[in-house]
């Protein structure tokens, strides 16, 4: 699957289209022996109209479109909405990726119909992924959450902790939103002193992840254990704990930079 993202797109006539289509936060996949794939469907075929379309570029060299559809509308035969968060790691990470860039373009396009300072709709701009408003001229671009993920090591464990909305119980690494005016760095400091209360040190960077729910930029640290004790804030965490790499609870599937960070910590440590 070769994909190359647009703004604009002056089809030709009777060409055919992919399509990505969304009813809510579900995608419409077509399943076969439990491998989900894109379906290539022909919305005027299946009489199916969607609430707003938004173009995202050029998938195999044809024109691809996130499409919103009503809530009240039925998977074709064969087809079914699947929660994309439930996807992860159930499809190939290819299409993964794309399905998540519409998913977030899709929730800009819904969230930003009208201009937020005089209330007159917006227009799509041609030269870049943008909305103009036609009356004041004001201009605004897809929303990213930037936040923080951090592994943090204390010798030959790591502190992972069970958030408030963790639904299947699994352990995962510190997490939070950045504030304005924050450093990434200064972030990691605040979130982990509110969350769990300790200090830390020596923050690196690891690496990045978008993640579309809906429209979040995680960037992964690592950092030292520097002081104090564990004392959670019982909002957001039901539990922390320090835990050696042979004795993990249980954790992220593969392919999230949670478990990224995991696996990191475990191939470093799990020898010694």
């Amino acid at each position: 699957m070769f994909f190359e993202p647009g703004f604009g797109c002056q089809e030709e006539e009777n060409e055919t289209v992919y399509w990505l289509l969304f009813k809510g936060n579900k995608f419409l996949v077509i399943e076969n022996n439990g491998q989900f794939a894109l379906p290539d469907i022909n919305l005027d075929q299946l009489n199916i109209k969607p609430i707003r379309k938004q173009y995202v570029g050029q998938l195999d060299g044809r024109p691809c479109y996130v499409a919103e559809l009503s809530p009240n509308t039925v998977a074709p035969d064969g087809m079914s909405f699947c929660n994309l968060r439930r996807l992860f790691d159930h499809i190939p990470e290819d299409l993964f990726v794309l399905a998540g860039k519409a998913y977030q373009i899709m929730h800009w396009d819904r969230s930003h119909q009208y201009c937020s300072q005089c209330g007159t709709q917006t227009e799509n701009k041609m030269d870049e992924r943008a909305k103009r408003c036609p009356s004041c001229g004001f201009v605004n671009y897809p929303r990213i959450s930037p936040a923080i993920i951090v592994a943090i090591t204390r010798g030959n464990e790591i502190l992972l902790a069970k958030g408030s909305r963790f639904q299947t119980g699994f352990y995962s690494v510190l997490a939070g939103f950045v504030e304005p005016g924050e450093t990434f760095e200064e972030c990691v400091q605040r979130e982990v002193a509110e969350e769990v209360g300790i200090k830390v040190k020596n923050i690196k960077y690891f690496g990045s992840q978008p993640w579309p729910f809906p429209d979040s930029l995680m960037a992964g640290f690592t950092a030292d254990y520097d002081s104090g004790d564990l004392n959670i804030d019982k909002k957001e965490i039901l539990d922390a704990r320090w835990f050696t790499a042979d004795q993990l609870p249980l954790i992220p599937s593969s392919g999230s930079i949670a478990r990224q960070l995991i696996d990191w910590f475990s191939q470093a440590n799990y020898s010694k």
